[in-house]
């Protein structure tokens, strides 16, 4: 099995640090495997995503001495298969369409009888299923959020529990997930949101298997996110790969460095006159 490893950024501001940091690690990962480094570019976010942001990807990448493999892909040219994948979920009675607001949703989850406190999950406060009731015949709704039917998956799946190879520093080994803690510490996340066609749950999983990715090499904050991956991948029979979750690279306060953060922006530090191994040094490769 050939190692293909990939760097997924979105155009939504320029690469930073952090984006350095991931990007050199697989491309290393890669290469000391005698592997595939590739590029994808998350766009699904289309308000966000900004051509000039984009535009710098490449050049940022090719100036930290980084090469990719195969002609990138984008996300924003794949929504037919992104479709194909919801329609089949929907047919199978896993989808339901949501016009909860997130106001709906706290206010649900703050209900007095409610009683505790609420569970948070990868994508924040895990649903009620307010909207779980609602009709899932007829063709595929455009025109709301839908959400993925966790007992139903669940379910659909059968045993063994979904799993999956981690090697990064924090928990290196096989991660299994507990259908309580879906039920309980995940819940119904939406699949397909109304502004973007889909989701980076759905997105993710399926550009993984379209570019034939066989280790995800990404921040630790998605590393709870990859037990819902891991769901859909069984959900729609495709390959699990192995993955990395790499420490994160933080401001002098311990802040995760974000795309506002646009003084640590690669481009900033090309403009001084730094070197890819200053970039290296800095980051702690």
């Amino acid at each position: 099995m050939t190692f293909r490893t990939r760097f997924a950024p979105s155009p939504t501001g320029p690469l930073h640090l952090g984006h350095a940091y991931s990007a050199i690690l697989a491309h290393d990962m890669a290469r000391a495997a005698g592997g595939l480094f590739l590029l994808r570019i998350e766009d699904i976010d289309r308000d966000r995503s900004k051509p000039e942001w984009e535009a710098l990807i490449p050049e940022d990448l090719t100036w930290l001495g980084l090469t990719w493999d195969e002609a990138p892909i984008r996300q924003s040219d794949r929504r037919d298969s992104y479709d194909a994948a919801l329609d089949a979920l929907w047919a199978r009675g896993l989808l339901y369409p949501c016009s909860c607001t997130r106001r709906d949703i706290a206010e649900a989850l703050t209900a007095p009888q409610e009683g505790a406190a609420p569970a948070i999950g990868p994508d924040g406060p895990v649903y009620p299923g307010t909207c779980r009731t609602k009709p899932r015949t007829g063709p595929r709704p455009r025109d709301a959020h839908l959400r993925l039917d966790i007992a139903a998956a669940l379910a659909a799946i059968g045993p063994p529990a979904p799993h999956f190879t981690e090697t990064g520093p924090d928990h290196a080994g096989t991660i299994t997930t507990a259908p309580e803690t879906y039920l309980g510490g995940i819940g119904d996340i939406v699949l397909a949101r109304r502004d973007f066609g889909t989701s980076y749950h759905l997105s993710v999983v399926l550009d993984d298997a379209a570019q034939h990715i066989t280790h995800v090499t990404r921040g630790a904050d998605l590393f709870e996110a990859t037990r819902i991956h891991v769901l859909l991948q069984r959900l729609l029979a495709l390959s699990t790969p192995i993955y990395h979750h790499h420490r994160l690279i933080r401001d002098d306060a311990g802040k995760r460095l974000a795309k506002r953060d646009d003084a640590r922006a690669i481009r900033l530090y090309r403009a001084e006159g730094a070197t890819q191994e200053d970039i290296r040094r800095r980051i702690g490769i």
